[in-house]
């Protein structure tokens, strides 16, 4: 079962927020907190860490 956090870079003033869960193995789950319902996006492990990585150096 996914256990969602939102995410510490997301401004919770602007409602533009997305929550994430990394506790499931091999892959990590994002969703936008106003759309849950949604969709999901899926990551594996290697990926999402490149992926913030880059985040961080261009954010």
């Amino acid at each position: 079962m996914p256990k969602w956090r939102k995410s510490s870079r997301s401004s919770s003033n602007a409602g533009n927020c997305v929550e994430v869960a990394d506790n499931l193995p091999g892959r990590v789950l994002v969703r936008d907190t106003k759309d849950r319902a949604g969709g999901t996006l899926t990551f594996g492990p290697v990926a999402w860490r490149s992926f913030v990585n880059l985040a961080k150096t261009h954010g």
